[in-house]
């Protein structure tokens, strides 16, 4: 009697802890709109809050890819009549759901700065973005810490929260597991996952049941068939580019100065590369939502 109702009791705690989940992940996940004049991409992203120079200040990890529309490069010449090539992004717009009860009462538009990029073809497909306003997002996503460096067991349960479809599915929650870990697409590592994705669902992030992160969602050959850029290869990248504060908040933060002085891209610029045009349609294809014309 006594070990049923125990049972009981951890069952309706379980029961009672997933739509809290759920809330905070949707509270922390924001649609990215990135229009040109030519084009227009929507993808997801993740709010991170990090105090810098005294003030909470909001970040947005999402792909590369849903940004890529934004990125121009153009020859500059410098004091000395040297040649060089200077990559400029244009401001991303951050759309965050207002919910109350479980009822969409409105929406917050804000622009955001894109402080590190690593291309989706030669890189990690991975961007940094900062929001331009100030105390913008109340909560954060706490990323998985402990054993960093290892896999996610194939099973695990695990949750995804992106914008479906773009802004019309802004806060999907879907679910599924790890299917496979190591999955090597060119010259990079994904793991893959059945949380059911769409197009939009690029830059998302892949959760654990207790809301932790783990990875994020930018590729997809299917509604089952996804892969993520695991949080061991997000650490990694952080650490080469001196931004793991973005991920640990145990690490000291940088001045605004300094953030603002570092190098958006590390890697070499790909001189085949010529946007989405020049371009073919690879397996798995990237999953954001996107239209080209006036």
């Amino acid at each position: 009697m006594k070990f049923t109702a125990f049972l009981l009791f951890i069952s309706t705690s379980v029961l009672m802890a997933a739509p809290k989940v759920a809330e905070h992940l949707q509270d922390i996940s924001v649609t990215i709109k990135a229009e040109d004049r030519f084009s227009r991409s929507e993808g997801s992203g993740v709010l991170i809050i990090r105090k810098i120079d005294g003030e909470d200040v909001t970040f947005v990890w999402t792909a590369a890819h849903v940004i890529d529309n934004l990125r121009s490069v153009r020859e500059a010449i410098d004091a000395k009549g040297s040649s060089r090539k200077v990559v400029e992004f244009k401001d991303a717009k951050v759309v965050k759901e207002l919910v109350e009860r479980g009822r969409r009462v409105g929406e917050i538009k804000m622009d955001a700065r894109v402080i590190k990029y690593s291309d989706y073809d030669d890189g990690h497909d991975l961007a940094l973005l900062m929001v331009r306003a100030k105390d913008y997002g109340k909560a954060g996503a706490e990323f998985l810490m402990e054993k960093k460096d290892d896999v996610v067991p194939i099973g695990t349960e695990l949750y995804h929260v992106g914008s479906l479809l773009g802004q019309m599915g802004s806060n999907s929650m879907t679910s599924g597991i790890i299917a496979q870990v190591g999955r090597t697409h060119g010259k990079v590592e994904f793991d893959q996952t059945t949380v059911t994705a769409f197009p939009g669902s690029s830059g998302g992030g892949v959760y654990l049941k207790s809301g932790q992160y783990v990875g994020m969602l930018v590729r997809g050959a299917g509604e089952g068939f996804n892969l993520i850029v695991p949080i061991r290869r997000m650490y990694k990248w952080a650490s080469e580019n001196d931004i793991m504060w973005s991920l640990d908040p145990k690490v000291k933060s940088p001045t605004m100065k300094e953030i603002l002085s570092m190098p958006i891209e590390s890697e070499a610029l790909n001189e085949s590369s010529s946007g989405d045009d020049g371009k073919s349609v690879e397996f798995p294809f990237l999953i954001r939502e996107t239209t080209i014309g006036e």
